[in-house]
Order: structure tokens, then sequence, then C-alpha cells
């Protein structure tokens, strides 16, 4: 069963409802996964995404931050969620379609702007998250699975604008990046995006500190989509919708697709 899925940190899926409306109707992924939905579910605009025949939804939410949410065309089983590092924050959920696939859907904390955990609990806080990540695939060697998500770290030198003045801020300090690769490693995750696009600079965020965002581009590939190893040959047409930073009231990051056959 071939579908394509699409993950995209939406920063507010009721303010932008009208993108997630433009993305679903122009792009018609078969199931969309959306990170920082600052909702609580029920107050998710789930209307006009069934509309447009979107009427399966596994979502985790909080009034006005954090949240996850898969949309889907297919239908889906709501498969539980974790705390990791104990936060009570709504930053992962899963769903599991009918022929056995488990989609993940993560939202890894930003991190704050300093890069240490006794000067910022919030790094703390990330770095803790990511262990628990870790350990967990470690516990309960994840297969047949997909994992997608903002995980907040661009982790090869190519998916920043510039490694060398990235070094020391929050998303691709070495620290991070290390972590990001432990979790990976642990799961035996495979990054479809980059096994689909092997070389070249490539970004899925970019401020909105930019005057011209698209002029300047200073990006950071922060949007993920693994695979296990047993599905990860199924995936193709990796790309990132860059259209979407440029839309009418944008979110600061575009959507990444992948298409997998199975």
């Amino acid at each position: 069963m071939p579908f394509t899925l699409a993950t995209w940190n939406i920063n507010s899926v009721r303010l932008r409802e009208p993108i997630v409306l433009k993305l679903l109707q122009e792009e018609a992924p078969d199931v969309l996964c959306l990170q920082e939905c600052k909702s609580p579910v029920e107050k998710i605009p789930t209307e006009g995404f069934a509309a447009l025949g979107y009427t399966h939804l596994v979502a985790r939410g909080q009034k006005g931050y954090n949240g996850v949410a898969i949309l889907s065309k297919l239908p889906i089983e709501d498969v539980g969620d974790k705390d990791f590092a104990d936060l009570g924050h709504a930053r992962h959920v899963a769903g599991r379609l009918e022929d056995g696939t488990v989609i993940h859907n993560f939202y890894v904390p930003a991190g704050g702007d300093v890069p240490d955990r006794e000067q910022n609990e919030k790094f703390g806080q990330k770095l803790d998250y990511l262990t628990d990540m870790r350990d967990w695939f470690h516990a309960e060697k994840p297969e047949k699975s997909i994992l997608v998500g903002d995980l907040n770290i661009a982790p090869r030198e190519d998916d920043v604008w510039s490694h060398k003045q990235l070094l020391k801020v929050v998303s691709h300090t070495p620290v991070e990046v290390e972590q990001l690769a432990e979790t990976q490693d642990a799961g035996g995750w495979v990054d479809v995006t980059r096994a689909d696009i092997p070389e070249g600079k490539l970004y899925s965020w970019w401020s909105y500190r930019a005057r011209d965002w698209d002029a300047a581009d200073k990006g950071r590939r922060l949007d993920h989509v693994w695979a296990t190893p047993d599905i990860s040959n199924a995936a193709h047409s990796s790309r990132v919708y860059r259209d979407a930073r440029g839309w009418e009231k944008p979110s600061d990051h575009a959507p990444v697709f992948a298409t997998f056959d199975l």
C-alpha cells in the first residue's frame, strides 16, 4: 500500500488552519503529522480537514504550546504516547495504520538559547528528552515504524547554512548532534530524507527574524523523516516543500515529504 506522508511544525494549528488546508488541497499527502499545534485536542479545527478526506485524527494537545497531531485519510489507531523526561508536555503521539506501520510524531524541545544545561534549564531538558528516547528505543526495538517530527537538531554540516558559525548555536552543537545520533542508532533508524537526498544544503526552517528569509537562505534542517531498516528501502520521493515557507502568515518551518511503497 503506497502512501505519502508529510511532517510540519505548524506553529499553531488554529492560527494557521488556512495554510494547512492549502497544503492538503494542493499536495494531498495521505498522512500529515503536525507539531507545535498549540491547542487542546478538542479545539483543533477538524471540520475543514475532514471535508478534504482527513477523517482520522490521533493527537495530544495543550493550551497555548506544544501539541502533536496526525491527520490521516487512512484509518489509523491511536497507540499511545510517552512523556519523555517527565516534562508533562504533549510532545509525542503514535498511530498505527491498518497494515501495521506505526508512525511516531515527535516535537523535541527546542532547548532555549544557551547551550549549557547549568545556565539554561531548557537545554538540559532537551538533552534529557533525547536520552529517554534513546533508552526507550534500546529497550523496545522499533519495527515497521516511521519517526517524523521537529527534532530541533540539524545534525549534518550541510543541514545548516554555516557549520562554523552555528557550532555554538542551539540546534547544531556537537553535544546535541551526538545525542541525536545515539538516539537514531538505538532504534536503527534510517534518515529517509538524506538517504534520498544524500548531498547538498537542505533546510526545513528559516527564522522569522530574517527580513527576506528566501534571499538570505540562512536555514537549518530541523524536521526529519526516519524509518526502521525493515521498511526504509520502501521510502522514496523525499522533498522539502520550501514554497510553504512563503505563504501568507507562514510557519517558520516548511513541510517535509516522503512516500512509502508498503
